[in-house]
């Protein structure tokens, strides 16, 4: 019998070759490729927490205990979230100076990565708010302007006042002003609600609703002038009623007394 003869190759068998090969690379690097970048994500998130472990231990641990457990001197942190280490040591509240009925806003002593360090360590002991993105807290509509006032009204005005100019509490506590206060730290005390706050979870009120009221407190609390005047403080009728009796009763006495003086009456005399 002759011998058969090769068969010929078809002329795309080797273009085919090459697609399979090209797909066998790409999947070996779909594979392999995302568990290299999680592997670097997680180790670098280590480092993080390490590190602010660290920062945690010689600014923190002393009243919050080495590990966030709360001591006699300061609560537990575990579940806090981010969020609330973001707000309370970026505002210069923590670390605290003294103890007292209220922890006021001073300067801060952290640097914006030391203080992420931290928050990430705290955020490792439990679930907890975490530190917003900037889309969170800025508005682009110019409607949510008005609509965060109505919120803001209607949550935020009975202790920080219609205008954001802060009140007094009782036990020696005050709402703080919102004047000059940055939107993400805003919108953080709304979710965390630090010291004598209420805090609004995304259950109580939206993203959305706590970016309109950012967007009302920024816009009220402005350097631009007040379109109404002197404002007195924007604390109400009281202070403007003070205003007139004080000012405004006095100087009518005052001009009474001039024109008393100035009679022929007294002239004579």
């Amino acid at each position: 019998m002759k011998k058969l003869s090769a068969r010929r190759r078809h002329p795309l068998a080797a273009l085919l070759v090459l697609i399979f090969a090209l797909a066998a690379t790409g999947g070996l690097y779909a594979a392999f490729a995302p568990a290299e970048k999680a592997q670097a994500d997680t180790s670098a998130q280590s480092l993080a927490i390490d590190e602010g472990k660290k920062l945690f231990a010689v600014g923190c641990s002393s009243c919050h205990g080495l590990n966030g457990e709360g001591t006699s001197d300061g609560p537990s942190l575990v579940g806090v979230g981010a969020a609330a280490v973001d707000f309370q040591v970026g505002t210069g509240r923590m670390p605290a100076q003294q103890p007292g009925a209220q922890v006021p806003k001073k300067k801060v002593i952290y640097t914006q990565p030391e203080i992420d360090r931290m928050a990430a360590f705290v955020a490792s002991l439990g679930p907890g708010p975490v530190t917003p993105v900037e889309e969170q807290y800025t508005s682009t509509n110019p409607d949510d302007v008005a609509k965060g006032g109505e919120l803001f009204r209607t949550n935020c005005a009975q202790c920080h006042n219609f205008a954001g100019q802060g009140g007094a509490l009782t036990r020696g506590k005050y709402a703080p002003s919102l004047e000059g206060v940055e939107a993400k730290h805003i919108y953080e005390a709304m979710q965390t609600g630090p010291q004598n706050m209420p805090s609004f979870p995304d259950s109580t009120m939206p993203e959305e609703q706590k970016k309109q009221i950012v967007a009302f407190v920024r816009h009220t609390t402005n350097d631009e002038p007040n379109p109404g005047g002197l404002t007195l403080g924007s604390l109400g009728p009281v202070t403007e009623g003070l205003f007139g009796w004080i000012f405004g009763l006095g100087t009518l006495i005052a001009v009474a007394i001039w024109v008393a003086a100035h009679t022929t009456k007294a002239k004579k005399s």
